[in-house]
Formats: C-alpha cells, structure tokens, sequence
C-alpha cells in the first residue's frame, strides 16, 4: 500500500498504531491530571496550576517520537481550565490574574492531550480538603459520577445518542441535582475535537442535534456536567475567554495590523485544535482576538456559570468503542464521598450493573487487574455506594 492509500483510508481504531496513539495521549492527560489535583491547595494560583499541567503535556509528548522521519504533531489538545465552585467551565485566566484556590473550593479540571492528532480528554471534580466530601458537594459529584458511569454503559455500538442523554438526566434527577444545558459529548477523529457525531446533555427546544447511533471503532468524549442550581449556564463577562479554536472553514481580511500579527502567529502554532491567549503576547493578543472572534474567524470557548451558591461538578472521559467492548482510557480517582442520597431506581441500578465488555463465549469474565478498570471500579463504588447508609 503507497503512503497516499494509506493516508486516505480512514484511521480508525481498526489499526493498532492508532489505538496506541490514543493510549499514550491518555496515559501522558491522566499523569497530568494527577499532578494538577496534587497542585489544588489553598493559596495557589490557579493560572500557575493550569500552566504545569499544560507544560507537564508538552514536556511528556514532546519526548515521544523523536526520531521519527515522519513529523508527528503532538502536545496539548485542550489548555488546562481550573472552574471552581459554581463557575462552570473554561477558566483558564492570562499570566496577569490573581486568582487563588481556598479550602473547600470545588474544582473541575479539564484538559486534553494529542499524539498525531489522537485526542485523549479528562475532566475531575476535586475538592479542596482532606476528608470525605460530603452535603450538596457529594450529591453532585456523585450526580455527575454516576451519571458518567451509566454514559459509559450506554455509549455502545447499537445504541442511539438519545438513549444518554435521558439516562444521564434521570440520574441527576436521582441525587436532586441537574444535568447542565448546552454541553456537547462529541465523536473524536483526528485532529477533530468536536465531531458530527454528538450526545446532547439536555435536549431542549432551543438546541437540536441529529439523531445517532453509536458504531464500532469509534471514539467518544463523553462530557458530564452536574450542578445543583438550573443546569442553565450563563455568560457573565466575555473578557474572561481565553481558550479559542481555529474556524478552519472561516477566511476574512482582518483590518487591524495587530489582528493579523495575531491570527499569522495562531495558524502557524494552533491551526486546528483549542489554545489559550496566555501562549500569545498578551496585550497584542486583547486587540487582536477581538477582531478575530467578530468575523468568526476563532471560536471562543466562554466561562459559563451557575448562580452563586450552587455547585457544579464535571467528569469526563475517553472512550475506545473496541470490538471486544468499551475502553474507558481517562479517568482519574474520587475522593471519597458521603452523598445524602441514594440510588433506588431499578432502571438506573439495571444500567450501572451492564457490563463494559462483549461477552464472549464461555462466561467472557473481565480480565482483573487492568488499570482501567481498577479506576473504574473505584469510581463508580464511591459514587454507588458512599454514603449509603
């Protein structure tokens, strides 16, 4: 096969290189989330955590395919965001901000890696204390914990995008807390983030998305999102933005010369995938990206938020639709939690005992000590059965 056949069939996990590609970015995104969530203590500053996780990504790809004749793009995916207590997401502030972490904050990470353009995401709900998280903040951790556990289950080949959507509703609803609106759970191809392929958290009127079902060899991002308040996420001050996406599909003659500088120095380093204004020179990338975001030429990843008050918990992760079944490749460990409620539905405790694995013949036990799993497993105890007395 010449390199241009190769090149234009389709890389899905049907090859192994590319299964591989997708492990190591998950392997580097977990290994930086776990430094992050060591980072999250009172008094520091938030944008020197999300700077350590995004260096850790770039140091760790960086060493992965040197002396490859072929040059593989490789490093972070989705900046390192740090949205505390009912802040929703995407706050990943500018050099000059002074934001600290107090005891007690909630704190979701979110963050992504690429190797060739493979996609690993994660996102974490950390609380800034030692001890079992416990009240409202272990309801919605929990809320969004399970309900991430039963995506799991339901992004399968066969199933519909539907089918998550109102699971993961009913289960919030279980733990008194709601699913936040407007999150999107895209399908991952290479060097796409946002994929056609999309699971809706809430359906609404207002957002509609095209019925789908799930297929083999596929990759998902399954993003979860759970508050205690209305689960309607709003824009307090645009300023804040700083992660924004190339509109690859977008051209327009920018007038202003710092606008050009800037959106030059954007296709040259951050062509396709999400990036931070921190990695631009700040008081030419204010100017500049202003006039950028007005002719669509960027899309801006806004921080949303909850009103304050209410607690908003994220989990999220990479899911491999195998042959042999569902590969979770991102995860990271919970804290332990005490939340005040308790599963009863049977539907919603039918969900969480389905398998991940196809059974094979004879029984087709699962495999034990897969790392993995193991997180998995943990995962899903603490979010079952904490608390449960």
């Amino acid at each position: 096969m010449s390199d241009d056949e190769r090149e234009e069939k389709e890389l899905d996990l049907s090859s192994s290189e590319v299964v591989t590609k997708y492990k190591s970015a998950a392997e580097i995104v977990n290994k930086a989330l776990q430094l992050v969530v060591k980072e999250c203590k009172p008094k520091a500053k938030i944008v020197d955590i999300c700077e350590k996780g995004d260096a850790f990504i770039r140091e760790q790809t960086g060493n992965m395919y040197k002396n490859s004749k072929k040059k593989i793009e490789r490093g972070v995916a989705f900046p390192t965001c740090l949205s505390v207590n009912n802040t929703v997401c995407h706050f990943s502030p500018l050099a000059s901000d002074t934001s600290e972490l107090e005891e007690g904050d909630m704190v979701k990470i979110d963050m992504g890696c690429h190797i060739d353009g493979f996609i690993a995401v994660v996102a974490h709900t950390q609380v800034v204390q030692s001890g079992p998280i416990t009240g409202k903040q272990a309801d919605v951790v929990a809320a969004a914990n399970t309900a991430a556990e039963v995506a799991l289950r339901l992004v399968r080949p066969g199933k519909k995008n539907k089918d998550v959507s109102d699971a993961i509703q009913k289960v919030a609803a279980a733990y008194d807390c709601k699913i936040v609106e407007g999150v999107l759970s895209h399908q991952l191809k290479q060097f796409v983030i946002d994929g056609n392929k999309v699971i809706l958290s809430v359906s609404n009127p207002d957002t509609r998305v095209d019925d789908a079902e799930f297929e083999e060899n596929e990759v998902y991002a399954v993003d979860i999102v759970a508050s205690t308040g209305e689960g309607k996420p709003k824009l307090l001050d645009e300023k804040q933005t700083t992660i924004y996406k190339r509109a690859v599909d977008k051209n327009y003659h920018l007038k202003m010369k710092a606008s050009r500088f800037i959106f030059s120095e954007i296709n040259q380093r951050f062509p396709i995938l999400p990036f931070t204004a921190r990695a631009l020179e700040e008081k030419r990338a204010r100017l500049g990206l202003v006039e950028c975001v007005n002719h669509d030429l960027l899309q801006p990843y806004p921080v949303l938020y909850e009103k304050p008050g209410d607690y908003v918990a994220h989990i999220k992760f990479t899911v491999l639709l195998m042959p042999n079944g569902s590969d979770r490749i991102t995860s990271h460990p919970l804290q332990e939690l005490q939340p005040t409620k308790t599963i009863d539905d049977p539907e919603i405790k039918a969900w969480l005992a389905l398998g991940t694995k196809t059974k094979k013949k004879g029984g087709g036990k699962k495999k034990k000590g897969k790392k993995g799993d193991k997180a998995e497993g943990e995962a899903m105890d603490a979010s079952t059965n904490g608390g449960a007395s």
